[in-house]
């Protein structure tokens, strides 16, 4: 199989990963407890021989699995509780690059571990939401044996993992752990990226491409009741090709067995091409992906929100779904899908170009109107209000949004410089917070819907995955109690009040939710297409006879 790659992982880490691309490799890889199958979108036991037990008690409750029995590591090995003991004190532990994963896990205060199967175990969870049944078994279990030869982590319990942490900064085990753990090499290392998926990390090279290449004796094979646990393809390459149109050359001339996010002109192009459409099929899936603005809330001139309400006005999200997408797509208030209807905030309406309303903003913001420009006096200093806006080179979406909001800009005086740039580059500068305003996309899952990472006050430090700065004292209230809602309507209120939140501070500004498209070789059978990234299951396709 092959497959483009449109962004080099920075890390294949299971615990710090931080790119779809990544993800879908690393899905290859290791395996979850749970996770959803692309054929029907619906979740089911992958490392689990079935969902958790539930037992809900006063003010915690009680999730215990049963690993398979036939579930093994790379060297033989099954794999048991240990392991997953072992993968929440990684998830868990200060000292460690686990802050994107962290807040999933926040609410399991222990693991109890069955003296008499080393396969079954039980999580203490913190009270209850429904959600949590998804949350236990939603993270990569790593082999210990592997990540820790030492056992380092051993003599940490993870009961100790909970609260004040500071202690546990000065042990010399954790110190010793963490200085292995997160080196750039962990992330990029063919004998440490073992996991008990059916695949291993056969090469890598930079800038090129990453190949994997199937076990030949995985334990998953030919399970009768879990026929979704799938390893088929002896080899599978993915292509690094950032650039789209290059990307498109490939498949044209038959380098690429599949290609998704195909840019929406070329995608219509395609579907006219008798002779393509004899070898490759077409499709247009709803993601769970949304692209969105971010504005630094720390600089001056961008700290009042009714600044960044003009600029929020000054995108023109219709025309960017138009020019981008051909239509492809759905303009959206905030981060929640509005295929979910019954979270979605359907009181507020998108934001949209408004350049009237825009000026009377900056007005009512302080800034006067000028022969050339907006001014304000801030901080003892006469300032400008001009813009650099930042995006991922070799995305169309990005470079034609940002075009487009320079356009509708300079309309009312407002001079705005686009700057395309390499994505380690612009994520390290997003983390230091060394930016005025960006566009990127998100992709998520309509199960869990925790956006603590993005936009809780406690991740927006430098370093953090909150860089716009956002959040306020009912944000960050709102955002705990989301992930502890124990009923639907009860998470309902909360992620619409959220939304407006979000929709009034305008500092995370949700754009458009994306249809992907993507063109597989007809080749292949067992085509999984779904709208949950990374929107197809590449270890299921067969070839047809």
């Amino acid at each position: 199989m092959r497959v483009r790659l449109a962004v080099e992982p920075e890390t294949l880490s299971p615990v710090s990963y931080s790119d779809a691309g990544a993800l879908q490799i690393l899905n290859l890889l290791f395996q979850s407890l749970l996770s959803a199958d692309l054929a029907d979108n619906q979740i089911k036991p992958y490392l689990a021989a079935d969902l958790p037990q539930v037992e809900r008690l006063d003010s915690v409750s009680l999730f215990t699995y049963q690993i398979r029995e036939e579930a093994s590591w790379t060297n033989g090995s099954p794999v048991t509780a240990a392991d997953v003991a072992f993968t929440l004190k990684v998830l868990k532990a200060p000292l460690l690059n686990n802050e994107f994963l962290k807040p999933q896990v926040q609410f399991i205060q222990d693991i109890r571990l069955d003296s008499s199967n080393a396969k079954r175990f039980t999580f203490v969870c913190e009270g209850y939401s429904p959600e949590m049944e998804l949350l236990t078994g939603d993270f990569f279990i790593l082999p210990a044996y592997l990540f820790d030869p030492e056992a380092l982590l051993q003599p940490l319990e993870v009961a100790a993992l909970t609260g004040s942490l500071s202690e546990l900064e000065n042990n010399s085990d954790l110190k010793a752990f963490a200085a292995r753990f997160n080196s750039p090499a962990y992330g990029h290392s063919t004998r440490v990226l073992q996991g008990s998926g059916g695949y291993l990390l056969e090469s890598w090279e930079n800038g090129k491409y990453l190949t994997l290449k199937r076990k030949s004796d995985w334990w998953g094979n030919n399970l009768p009741d879990a026929p979704y646990l799938s390893a088929n393809p002896e080899r599978i390459s993915f292509q690094l090709i950032p650039d789209n149109t290059t990307a498109l050359m490939a498949l044209r001339s038959r380098q690429l067995d599949v290609l998704d996010n195909i840019e929406a002109a070329e995608f219509n192009e395609l579907r006219q091409e008798e002779d393509f459409l004899k070898e490759y099929a077409m499709y247009s899936p709803d993601a769970y992906e949304f692209i969105y603005a971010g504005i630094n809330t720390r600089l001056p001139k961008l700290s009042d929100k009714r600044t960044r309400q003009a600029i929020a006005h000054l995108l023109d999200v219709k025309s960017m779904i138009k020019v981008s997408q051909q239509n492809y797509a759905t303009p959206t208030v905030g981060p929640v899908p509005p295929s979910l209807k019954a979270y979605y905030n359907n009181k507020l309406t998108p934001y949209s170009l408004h350049q009237k309303k825009a000026m009377e903003l900056l007005s009512s913001a302080g800034w006067q109107r000028e022969q050339d420009g907006w001014f304000q006096e801030i901080n003892g200093n006469r300032e400008q209000l001009t813009l650099e806006v930042n995006y991922r080179a070799g995305s169309s979406n990005y470079e034609n949004a940002a075009i487009i909001f320079q356009q509708s800009a300079a309309a009312v005086g407002i001079p705005v410089q686009v700057q395309a740039m390499e994505n380690s580059l612009l994520s390290q500068n997003l983390k230091a917070h060394d930016f005025e305003m960006f566009f990127r996309s998100l992709s998520g899952n309509p199960f869990v819907l925790n956006f603590q990472p993005l936009l809780h006050s406690d991740f927006a430090g430098k370093g953090g995955r909150n860089v716009t700065g956002f959040g306020t004292p009912e944000s960050d209230n709102v955002l705990d109690a989301i992930n502890k809602a124990d009923t639907p309507e009860v998470k309902a209120k909360l992620l619409k009040r959220l939304q407006e939140i979000l929709y009034d501070e305008a500092a995370f500004i949700s754009l458009y939710y994306l249809k992907d498209r993507l063109a597989v070789h007809r080749r292949f059978g067992n085509v999984k297409v779904s709208g949950l990234k990374p929107n197809y299951d590449v270890s299921a396709f067969t070839l047809k006879e």
